[in-house]
Formats: C-alpha cells, sequence, structure tokens
C-alpha cells in the first residue's frame, strides 16, 4: 500500500511531538528575578538594590549573592520553607517574608545590616533557635514574629524583649528598650517588672544567725553543746 505524501506529513509531525518538562522550584525562581530584572530595566547585577518576588508561588529562590547591594527584598506571600539563599547579601536593610510556610530561619545571622524583618504567619516553632539566629543583629529595629506556633510560649514576648533588646518594634506594638532600664516604656506593667528585673545584678547579703550563738551563760551550762554558730545568706535581685 502506497503512503500519499500528505499522510507521510501527518505521521511525521506525530511522531515528532514535543513532551513539555516541567520547571523545576529553582528554574521559577530564576525566571521570576528575571522578569523583574527586565522590568526595572537593571543590565548589571551592581545596579539591583531592590527586588520584588512576591506572590509568585516560590518554594525555593536561587542564591541571591550576586546582588551585592541588595537593600529591599519583597518575598511575602509565597511557600517558602526556609532561608538559605541569603549568605552574602551583606547589604540587606529591609526583608520581607511573612505569610509564608517557613519552618527555620537559619542564615539570617549573616544579615548584619538588617533593620526591617517581617515573619509573621510563618511556621516557626523553635523559640529558642530563633532567638539565637536573630541576636547577632545589632541594627534590627522592627520585628514581625505574631502568627507563629512559637507565639503560644507564654513568656514569648517577654524573652524576646529580654534576648533582643535593640528591637523597638515587636509585632506592631511600640516600645523603647533603652540601655538605662529605667527609662524603659511597655504596655503592660507585668513586662516592665520582669524585665528590669532580670537586667538587675544578683546581690548577695550574709549575716550571722545569733539564735545560733550560745550565751556566756550557756556555754558555761553547755545546753546548746558545740555546735558552730550559723550563717545566713540571702540572695536579692
Amino acid at each position: 500500500m502506497a503512503w500519499a505524501p500528505n499522510h507521510l506529513a501527518r505521521a511525521f509531525r506525530h511522531s515528532t511531538r514535543v513532551v513539555s518538562v516541567p520547571e523545576t522550584a529553582l528554574e521559577i525562581s530564576l525566571r521570576a528575578v528575571e522578569d523583574q530584572l527586565k522590568i526595572c530595566g537593571h543590565k548589571r547585577d551592581a545596579d539591583v538594590f531592590e527586588l520584588f518576588l512576591s506572590q509568585k508561588e516560590l518554594t525555593e529562590v536561587i542564591d541571591l549573592s550576586r546582588f551585592k547591594k541588595l537593600k529591599y527584598l519583597w518575598l511575602h506571600h509565597n511557600k517558602l520553607h526556609g532561608i538559605t539563599f541569603l549568605t552574602r547579601n551583606y547589604c540587606l536593610t529591609e526583608l520581607y517574608l511573612n505569610n509564608n510556610a517557613i519552618f527555620e530561619i537559619e542564615g539570617l545571622h549573616s544579615l548584619p545590616s538588617l533593620h526591617i524583618l517581617l515573619l509573621h504567619h510563618n511556621e516557626l516553632t523553635d523559640i529558642d533557635a530563633t532567638v539565637k539566629e536573630l541576636k547577632g543583629m545589632l541594627n534590627l529595629k522592627s520585628l514581625s514574629l505574631y502568627q507563629n506556633p512559637l507565639c503560644q510560649y507564654n513568656l514569648y514576648r517577654l524573652y524576646i524583649i529580654y534576648h533582643l533588646p535593640g528591637v523597638e518594634l515587636l509585632d506592631r506594638n511600640h516600645f523603647s528598650f533603652a540601655n538605662n532600664v529605667d527609662k524603659t516604656v511597655f504596655d503592660d506593667p507585668e513586662d516592665a517588672v520582669f524585665v528590669r528585673s532580670m537586667k538587675r545584678s544578683a546581690m548577695a547579703i550574709t549575716s550571722l544567725n545569733w539564735d545560733t550563738v550560745p550565751t556566756r551563760e550557756e556555754k558555761y551550762l553547755d545546753e546548746k553543746g558545740t555546735e558552730s554558730a550559723q550563717m545566713v545568706t540571702i540572695t536579692l535581685r
């Protein structure tokens, strides 16, 4: 049976059908970054001071260390689980990571210039690990952590205030934690009592318990035996 030319053409088209391969998470983030660079008209990485990558359905982000002068980064309303892509962005001052699925913030300690950090509406559970990562940020002034599981910790707010004294705006509530704790302003008086008590140095007062010292008559009669006098120590904060 002979095949007509048009039949052969149709068979060839069916046999060479292109099968599309889904993009990986990193490829999607790379495309999102490149799209933003085109929108802003940037041709050099050194000219990039800000990146808008919010609401891109991102689950991962490519390494952004190529943007050495990056100062503002918007990544809110995505599906991120961690923060491992910010390692050499030393100039970053504002980072918006709210409304993701982040369960750990390992890597943020390498951002010494960070001034504003929004992490609310995430999945952070370990308050100790979170505070440990944030302690090195001496310039951090505004921090949001509400709507994370760690906020269920009874002393959450006090714990953050005590360990991060440089923060002035926590979860949209302003307070001033000056070097002089006597000038600290708190909305809740209990917060002030707790933090100030923890800031004070411990003072120990030792005195002799005179009730254990026998009088001359008791010594003569040996009514209290030969036990030595007792010292009483009281520790105050």
